[in-house]
This record gives structure tokens, C-alpha cells and sequence, in this order.
């Protein structure tokens, strides 16, 4: 204990202790992960290589892919090394490269469901002029501010939870940095940080809402007017998946960055992080996979082209 006192290092007490129930959910846990990634990475390869995938939707789509993988690599590569070799320390640089990314990637998230909702509302409320209210010119920007938006409220959390002074153990009762969490250890009066942190979370999660919401209302009376059922059916499916991935991140991110303090307990607030660091990104891909025809066209496609290949790998083998 006397060591911890004077170091600086951070101690992350981890999600899992060592008992065998634990160590399967970690075995789960580590499962989950790796299908994430392999299902963000496939949903990338499949519109980087179809021509088919080759627009707007997808693109944007391509992102949260990105923006997912990233997300899983910032917290859980660092919680599996702390609880296989049980060296739990974190440097202050570490922990403020944390917070920095994960705030980036789930700011830029908010930003980019946002773009997304935009996408769709262009495309079901205007489908003649979608070439011209969805250029790729426009794409590209919107994409941009996404990021860019996110790592300026990654680069002022960051820098404001390291500017405290820690005290004490040190001891953090979570798996990863998070800054809500980081601060409750300064020995000094955040009040007015925690209060800008707040205002600050309610604008990244309600702006982009509130956009997102009224993309809704529009595509919702614009289908509602629809003569045709066939219309009405695409329409939703297209948007359907958009809803499910938009309730989950925001439910998940609202639950962990707008309660009041006192309705906070430790093991809530590690277990919904863990759900929007860790089950949010395997879901996106497989709810997009799952419900989209296109998509799944386009796995087929890359499927039959792989299988081409190898059968005429195997018949220039024999030939020889």
C-alpha cells in the first residue's frame, strides 16, 4: 500500500477476480471480442471490395465499423494483459491516452448515427435529389467533423481529469479509465469540472438526438404517405437497423454519462461500459448483416469469388 501511496500510477481494479465463474465469463468475454472485431473487419472488407457498397450509406457505415473496432481495442486489450499477468498499474499518460480515445470514438459515434439518420431521411424523403442532398463531397465532410468533434471532447476531458492532483491509492474500481470515474480520486473540488463534464455529455448525446429524432419524425411521415406497401417495406427495413444501433449506443452512453451521482454504484456503471465498449460494436455488424439484403448480397458475392479462386488454384495444382 505504502508503494502505491507515492507512485503515480493508476491501479484498475479489473471487471473479473480469479474464480472460476469469473474466469469463464472472461473466456465469454474475450470471445465476444474477437468475433467483434472479425465481424467489423468483414463489414469493411465487404464495402471496401463491392462496387455495389460504393455509396454514401456505406461509407458512413464503413466508419462505425472503424469507430468500433477501435473502440474494443482501447479497453480491452489493456483489462486482458491486467488480469492474466495481475500487473494492474496505468500510467497517468496511459490513462489520459484512455480517456482521449474512447471519448473520440463515442463522440464521434454520436455524430455519425447522426449522419447516418441524415443519410436515410435524404434518401427516403427526397430519393430523386439524394445524388445532390447526399454528395460524396458532403460525405466526406460530415465524416470528418465527426472525428474531429469527438477528439476535441477526447483532448479537453483528458487534459482536465490529469490536471487534478491524486492522492491516496489510487485505486480505480473499474476495468479502464473512464473520466467520471477517474475524478471521484482528486483531492481537490472538481464540482466545476464534473458540471462542465455534464453539460458538455448532454450536448454530444442530445444534439446529435435531437437530429437523429426529427430525421425519424420526417422519413416516418414520409412513408406513412406512401402508396405502395412494397415502398413502405424497404423503407423500414432500411431504417430499422439505423433505430436499433442508434437505442442501444444511446441508451448505454445516456445511462452512463447523464445520471446524477447519486443514483451511481460501481458495479452499474462497469457493466454498462462494458456493454457499450464491448457488446455495442458486436452487435452493429450483425444487426446491419443480419436485416440488410445488400450486405448479405455482397458477402455471397465475395464468397463465390474466394471459392472461385480456389477451385482454380486446385485444378492448375493437378495440371501440374
Amino acid at each position: 500500500t505504502e508503494m502505491r501511496n507515492t507512485t503515480s500510477d493508476f491501479i484498475l481494479l479489473g471487471l473479473f477476480n480469479h474464480t472460476t465463474a469469473h474466469q469463464v465469463l472472461f473466456m465469454m468475454l474475450l470471445a465476444i471480442v474477437l468475433t467483434s472485431l472479425f465481424g467489423n473487419a468483414l463489414m469493411i472488407l465487404l464495402i471496401h471490395r463491392d462496387r455495389w457498397l460504393h455509396t454514401p450509406m456505406y461509407f458512413l457505415l464503413s466508419q462505425l465499423s472503424l469507430m468500433d473496432m477501435m473502440l474494443v481495442s482501447t479497453t480491452v486489450p489493456k483489462m486482458a494483459a491486467d488480469y492474466l499477468t495481475g500487473n494492474k498499474a496505468i500510467s497517468p499518460a496511459g490513462c489520459g491516452a484512455q480517456i482521449f480515445f474512447l471519448l473520440t470514438l463515442a463522440g464521434g459515434e454520436c455524430f455519425l448515427l447522426a449522419a447516418m439518420a441524415y443519410d436515410r431521411c435524404a434518401a427516403v424523403c427526397h430519393p430523386l435529389r439524394y445524388p445532390m442532398l447526399m454528395s460524396w463531397q458532403l460525405c466526406l465532410r460530415m465524416t470528418m467533423s465527426c472525428w474531429l468533434l469527438g477528439a476535441a471532447d477526447g483532448l479537453l476531458q483528458a487534459a482536465a481529469s490529469l490536471s487534478f492532483p491524486y492522492c491516496g491509492a489510487h485505486e480505480l474500481d473499474h476495468f479502464f479509465c473512464e473520466a467520471p470515474v477517474l475524478v471521484r480520486l482528486a483531492c481537490a473540488d472538481t464540482s466545476v469540472f464534473e458540471n462542465a463534464m455534464y453539460i458538455c455529455c448532454v450536448l454530444m448525446l442530445l444534439v446529435p438526438l435531437s437530429l437523429i429524432l426529427s430525421s425519424y419524425g420526417l422519413i416516418l411521415a414520409a412513408v406513412l404517405h406512401m402508396r405502395s406497401t412494397e415502398a413502405r417495406k424497404k423503407a423500414f427495413a432500411t431504417c430499422s437497423s439505423h433505430v436499433a444501433v442508434v437505442g442501444l449506443f444511446y441508451g448505454a452512453a445516456i445511462f452512463t454519462y447523464m445520471r446524477p451521482k447519486s443514483h451511481r454504484s460501481t458495479n452499474h456503471d462497469k457493466v454498462v461500459s462494458a456493454f457499450y465498449t464491448v457488446f455495442t460494436p458486436l452487435l452493429n455488424p450483425l444487426i446491419y448483416s443480419v436485416r440488410n439484403s445488400e450486405v448479405k448480397g455482397a458477402l455471397k458475392r465475395w464468397l463465390g469469388t474466394c471459392v472461385n479462386i480456389k477451385h482454380q488454384q486446385n485444378e492448375a495444382h493437378r495440371s501440374r
